[in-house]
C-alpha cells in the first residue's frame, strides 16, 4: 500500500490492496470484523492521525501526508502496524515530522524491555518529541495485542507516571503519534476519523512487538 501512494491515488484504492492481500492470505481485516469499520485498512491524509475512512473519491495531492494503518486476524492471532509517508515531493517540516516519529517508535520499542515500566515507553515518545520540536498526541495510545485486537495494557506516549512493569512474552503494538503542533485529537463529524484539534499534520509509525529482556522482536517489521 506504501509503494503505491502517489499523487492522483484515491484512499480507496490503496484500501483495495489490503483487502486483496488478506484475501489471499486467508486473513480478516481487525477493524472491519472488530468494530465494523466502512473499511479493510484505515488511510489517514494530513490533519487525520487515524481511522481515516478509505474512500474512492478522496484523492491524494502532492504534498500530503498519508498515514496507512493495517491490522489483521489469521487463525485467531491479532497483528497491528502502520506508517506515515509523503505524497510526491513534501515540505522539509512535514520531512522532519515523520523522522522523529520514525525515531519516536523506534525509541519506544527500545525501552519497552523486560522489567521497565510503562511509563519509561511513554517517556521515550515525549523526549524524542520535544528534541525535535513536536508534539505528542496525549489522547491516542498503543495497546496490548494477540488472541484480540484491543487488549490491555494501553501503551502511553506520554510519561503519565504508570508504574506497571513489563514482563517477557508480553505482546504490544507501540504506536506514538506526532504532530506540529496538537496534543490532542477529536471525533470528525463521520463517527470514525480522529483529527487533530488545530488542523495541523500529525504522523504515526507502528509496529507489534514482542517484550524480551534486550532488543524486542519486531513481528510486523
Amino acid at each position: 500500500m506504501v509503494a503505491a501512494v502517489k499523487p492522483g491515488v484515491t484512499t480507496g484504492e490503496l484500501d483495495a490492496i489490503g483487502r486483496d492481500l488478506f484475501r489471499r492470505y486467508g486473513a480478516r481485516s481487525a477493524p472491519r470484523v472488530t468494530y465494523n469499520f466502512p473499511g479493510s485498512t484505515c488511510v489517514s491524509v494530513n490533519s487525520e492521525a487515524a481511522h481515516g475512512i478509505p474512500s474512492l473519491t478522496r484523492t491524494l495531492h502532492e504534498g500530503d501526508l498519508v498515514n496507512i494503518d493495517v491490522s489483521a486476524e489469521l487463525d485467531g492471532y491479532w497483528s497491528d502496524t502502520g506508517a506515515s509517508t509523503p505524497v510526491g515531493k513534501t515540505s522539509a517540516l512535514a520531512v522532519r515530522l515523520l523522522d522523529a516519529t520514525r525515531l519516536a517508535q523506534s525509541d519506544a520499542m527500545d525501552a519497552a524491555r523486560a522489567g521497565n515500566r510503562l511509563r519509561d515507553v511513554g517517556r521515550a515518545v515525549q523526549s524524542r518529541a520535544r528534541r525535535h520540536g513536536f508534539c505528542v498526541i496525549k489522547n491516542l495510545y498503543g495497546h496490548g495485542i494477540g488472541r484480540a485486537l484491543h487488549e490491555e495494557p494501553s501503551v502511553p506516549n506520554i510519561d503519565d507516571r504508570q508504574q506497571m512493569r513489563l514482563w517477557e512474552g508480553l505482546v504490544l503494538a507501540v504506536e506514538p503519534f506526532l504532530s506540529i503542533s496538537a496534543q490532542y485529537v477529536f471525533d470528525d463529524a463521520d463517527g470514525w476519523t480522529l483529527r487533530t484539534e488545530d488542523d495541523s499534520l500529525v504522523a504515526q509509525f507502528e509496529h507489534t512487538m514482542v517484550v524480551t529482556n534486550g532488543r524486542p522482536v519486531v513481528l510486523t517489521l
